[in-house]
């Protein structure tokens, strides 16, 4: 009886394992982190961000997906944490993380239209104040 009950506890937990690593598997790429390096200034509403690198990923994915948060490199300092809108990815344009630009004067750094994340069917389009 007692080997039985072992067997079948450790099975549960085997199974309760495997199912939590599934799970945090796929919270991992729900963010859709990507990292994008600018080889000049670029805009996003309220900021510049300078030449480099920066991480791009959404929030809080379970509950608001249209919440981007941009942060350095390390992800230590945040630049720009806002609403989006959902647009459809350019036909044409790969599955491959990309933003597109806007048109700037001269000297002005250009803004980013819409950001689209690694393999996802949309893109995020931020909102600018008129």
């Amino acid at each position: 009886m007692t080997n039985r009950f072992s067997f079948l506890t450790a099975l549960a937990l085997a199974f309760g394992l495997a199912a939590g690593a599934a799970s945090v598997h796929a919270w991992g790429n729900a963010t859709r982190l990507t990292y994008l390096t600018f080889s000049g200034p670029v805009a996003l509403p309220g900021v510049t961000l300078n030449a480099g690198t920066y991480a791009f990923e959404l929030y809080d994915p379970a509950n608001s997906s249209n919440v981007v948060v941009v942060r350095n490199r390390n992800r230590t300092h945040p630049y720009f944490l806002g609403l989006t809108q959902v647009v459809p990815r350019p036909a044409g344009v790969g599955k491959h993380s990309t933003v597109s630009l806007g048109e700037a004067p001269r000297g002005e750094p250009k803004p980013i239209v819409a950001w689209y994340p690694p393999d996802a069917e949309h893109g995020l389009q931020f909102i600018y104040a008129r």
